[in-house]
């Protein structure tokens, strides 16, 4: 595997449809819920140098993006895909990786958080730093939670007023680690 990860670029644009296609099939083949993005979306992410792709070659391989929230005191890894050709090879962990320290560079300041279903994603959080908390402990802003509206699960989520859902919060606070 020779895959190069990298901020992604305009000339990138056209892996958008094929990012959201991959992002809602892998969703679909889980039976989990996934707050599904346009390929708009992923253009505006990769115009404000928010987000990170995997390519071999001309191949895409695989993608995560940035979002911010309460002035950049929190920031959350959104949309992390690998591909299927290239799933169990450790490429997701590398992408997170490569996002989460791109993160700590753009925004050092920022709480970085995440909510998850996935228990590969929850190894790879907890390795690097993260730790499990409650939905209390991460953003209020009501724009991020409207992001979820497209998740199968939103109506527990709504039901339980922001504070939970079947995901897990998972947060890294870069104060914490300081101590």
């Amino acid at each position: 595997m020779n895959v190069t990860i990298a901020v992604a670029q305009k000339e990138h644009y056209d892996f958008a449809q094929q990012i959201c296609d991959t992002i809602e099939s892998s969703a679909l083949q889980r039976g989990t819920g996934i707050a599904k993005r346009t390929p708009e979306y992923i253009c505006q992410k990769i115009d404000k140098q928010e987000a990170v792709i995997a390519l071999e070659g001309n191949k895409f391989a695989g993608f995560c993006y940035i979002e911010s929230w309460e002035h950049e005191k929190f920031v959350a890894h959104s949309g992390l895909i690998v591909h299927p050709d290239y799933r169990h090879l450790g490429l997701a962990k590398k992408i997170k990786t490569f996002v989460f320290e791109y993160s700590q560079k753009k925004y050092p300041m920022a709480k970085i958080f995440g909510i998850t279903t996935g228990l590969a994603v929850m190894k790879i959080n907890s390795d690097l730093g993260y730790r499990p908390v409650p939905f209390s402990e991460l953003t209020d802003d009501p724009s991020f939670w409207a992001g979820c509206k497209t998740c199968t699960n939103f109506d527990i989520l709504q039901r339980k007023e922001n504070k939970m859902c079947l995901c897990t919060g998972m947060l890294y606070d870069p104060n914490e680690t300081k101590k």
